[in-house]
């Protein structure tokens, strides 16, 4: 398998932080829980994850600038970015579910070039860079189904905007009749990943910021899928609606939720 020396240096970065992380997940008491917003939670393990992955990517490329959740340094690049998420599903992390990652992209303008969700309680590290898609060292690709009756499919509830609700209600009951049917993991990064690997088929939320979706995207691209925002168009890192498939069901899938959110103005 090809692999590039930077790809291969951010995933040694990732694998150590994702350590931290799974030794702190045995231990962590949720009265070192921190409210940002009712639905937004943060601790000391967010912010320590957010720190070494920042002193590890800062060593890599000086020149970079960052793009993360926990705001732990301010200095945006313009052109090269790394957009990091430390924990990618931080409830679950703190209420004992094994449902979290690290997501990393490095972008160049209005390119991605390199993208990492390390599912850390699987051990599956799922990355892209331009030689392909991959987990844990073997290529992947999206699903093959090319009926949308018969796919599974992801989503993420909305958590601070509820404008959109009952146009994504309406969504989520026109999905529920006509698929195999909808789950919700509680992390958006590793939705994607399993969507760049055929678990699911597609995946959809609105609300989501650029370090939820940088490094996820930017994997099932490489793995022969489309990324679109809730309007069709490619800027669904900032935009903050997403619909990623594979290609096949991709159409039918985006005509669903396009349709009903048009309505909402919630592109």
């Amino acid at each position: 398998m090809p692999i590039l020396p930077l790809t291969n240096q951010t995933l040694a970065i990732a694998k150590q932080t994702g350590n931290y992380l799974l030794k702190e997940f045995k231990t962590f008491n949720q009265k070192a829980i921190e409210v940002k917003s009712p639905n937004q939670l943060v601790s000391y393990v967010d912010i320590t994850a957010e720190k070494m992955l920042v002193e590890g990517l800062g060593k890599l490329l000086p020149e970079a600038g960052f793009i993360t959740e926990e705001n732990t340094i301010t200095k945006v690049s313009d052109e090269l970015n790394w957009i990091i998420d430390p924990l990618d599903g931080t409830t679950n992390f703190m209420h004992g579910i094994p449902v979290f990652a690290i997501s990393i992209a490095l972008q160049k303008g209005d390119e991605t070039l390199l993208g990492i969700v390390y599912d850390v309680c699987n051990d599956s590290m799922y990355y892209a860079d331009e030689t392909g898609a991959y987990c844990n060292g073997k290529a992947i690709r999206v699903s093959e189904n090319k009926n949308l009756r018969t796919s599974l499919l992801a989503t993420g509830f909305p958590y601070y905007d509820f404008d959109g609700m009952e146009n994504y209600m309406n969504v989520l009951k026109e999905l529920m009749q006509h698929t195999h049917g909808l789950r919700r993991l509680g992390s958006a990064a590793i939705d994607l990943a399993y969507v760049a690997c055929g678990k699911f088929e597609g995946f959809f939320e609105y609300g989501l910021h650029p370090w939820d979706v940088a490094g996820g995207a930017y994997i099932i691209k490489q793995a022969g899928g489309r990324v679109t925002t809730f309007n069709g168009d490619n800027a669904y890192l900032f935009g903050k609606t997403i619909v990623a498939a594979n290609p096949s069901i991709f159409t039918a899938f985006f005509t669903i939720i396009h349709t009903n959110f048009k309505q909402a103005g919630k592109h």
